[in-house]
């Protein structure tokens, strides 16, 4: 029972984004496109959770699968999910990518989303349509007949974007954090928060915003801009934006 008791909360800590360390990237060109990558790093939580498995648990064959691959993020979606989705969503999706490296004997487990976008209405949607897409979705297996392995699912990709309201242009970034949905968020995951920190997982939140032209003002007093100021970074973590949700707003003229 002890057993299947460690399985069990090994499997849900590691399908919930609060034992990711979380990184987004944006890198905005001067033709006004972006390229996004959201970044979620597993590692440190399973280094912590392999630890309380068995010997026979950590011989199974799903915790010796070796995965190292990119595929395109709309392939990477079940065939209900691609149905229902509208033309827009479609190509959307077509110009993401999905890439995981997984070793979980030497407790690697990392998966990265890219994406593309040429302006930035784009940019705008694919953040307001993406997390969406992959809270109502179940990633199909990276191999035909595997089952997906430590409860991978679409949830851990795009870690709780939805509580965040956009307002981008060329000449701005603005992101709002949406309480309401964020104490909607905590709620459903507050146990696994619990739990994380109880066993001294941290929970960092990065995000890099990389521009074209230098930054006339950013809003967020945390945030780090660079001295030619076309780089601003913001660095926290969960538990204080769980204490302060505003942490996490940005709004940034460029």
């Amino acid at each position: 029972m002890k057993k299947l008791y460690f399985l069990v909360l090994f499997f849900v800590l590691c399908s919930l984004s609060s034992c990711l360390d979380i990184e987004e990237h944006y890198t905005f060109k001067q033709d006004g496109s972006c390229d996004v990558k959201y970044g979620f790093d597993m590692s440190s939580a399973i280094s912590v959770l392999t630890n309380l498995l068995s010997d026979s648990l950590r011989e199974t064959p799903q915790f010796s699968l070796v995965k190292d691959t990119t595929l395109n993020f709309y392939s990477a979606l079940p065939d209900s999910t691609q149905q229902k989705m509208t033309p827009d969503d479609i190509n959307m999706a077509k110009a993401s990518d999905l890439s995981i490296k997984m070793d979980l004997k030497k407790s690697i487990m990392k998966v990265n989303v890219t994406h593309s976008a040429k302006n930035s209405a784009e940019l705008e949607y694919y953040l307001k349509h993406i997390s969406k897409i992959s809270m109502d979705s179940q990633l199909k297996t990276l191999q035909k007949g595997e089952k997906p392995p430590v409860g991978f699912s679409a949830q851990q990709l795009i870690a709780g974007e939805d509580y965040y309201t956009y307002e981008i242009t060329p000449h701005k970034f603005y992101r709002i954090i949406d309480k309401d949905k964020f104490n909607a968020f905590l709620k459903k995951t507050q146990s696994a928060f619990t739990m994380a920190k109880a066993m001294l997982i941290d929970m960092p939140y990065k995000v890099i915003l990389n521009f074209a032209r230098p930054v006339k003002k950013v809003n967020n007093p945390k945030a780090i801009v660079s001295a030619d100021r076309k780089r601003v970074t913001l660095i926290t973590n969960m538990d204080d934006v769980m204490k302060n949700p505003s942490l996490m707003n940005l709004k940034i003229d460029f």
